[in-house]
């Protein structure tokens, strides 16, 4: 959702924006600052692991995928960074000049194309995989860890 508006105003093209738009970009910039980040750290920090210490034969798919999933987040959350940057700027002076609007679209749309695969990767295999194998008592840790993160 907040990445769908993101692309949405990006599509603006840096022009002024209404106390409604001004307000989609706030609250999607302090997601992707706030939110995001623990998002990445469920994944890094508790499902991850526990994966990569399962030796069964249907986990290794999905193990393969990891490394890759973990290299996007480093290039997510540098695009996040310029977006953030940017998208405080578009605040803060109301609009943006013709080439940090064109900036700011570019690294919403590659955000957008590295999010669609890896939310693809995730659903179709990394969590399906992870829901059927890990056990009860793995799977009530990682929500221990998830509620901490977020309290």
């Amino acid at each position: 959702m907040f990445l769908g508006t993101l692309v949405r105003l990006s599509e603006f093209n840096g022009r002024e924006l209404d106390d409604e738009a001004r307000a989609a970009l706030e609250t999607s910039l302090k997601y992707f600052r706030e939110a995001a980040p623990k998002h990445t750290a469920d994944e890094e920090e508790s499902l991850f692991p526990r994966m990569r210490r399962m030796k069964l034969v249907e986990v290794e798919e999905a193990i393969g995928k990891l490394d890759p999933l973990e290299k996007e987040h480093r290039r997510a959350d540098l695009l996040h960074a310029k977006v953030n940057q940017l998208g405080n700027r578009w605040v803060a002076q109301g609009r943006l000049d013709a080439s940090d609007a064109q900036r700011f679209q570019a690294d919403v749309a590659e955000l957008a194309g590295i999010y669609k695969e890896h939310i693809r990767i995730e659903d179709e295999i990394v969590f399906p995989i992870a829901g059927r194998l890990l056990p009860g008592v793995e799977k009530a840790a990682i929500a221990r860890e998830m509620e901490a993160r977020r309290k």
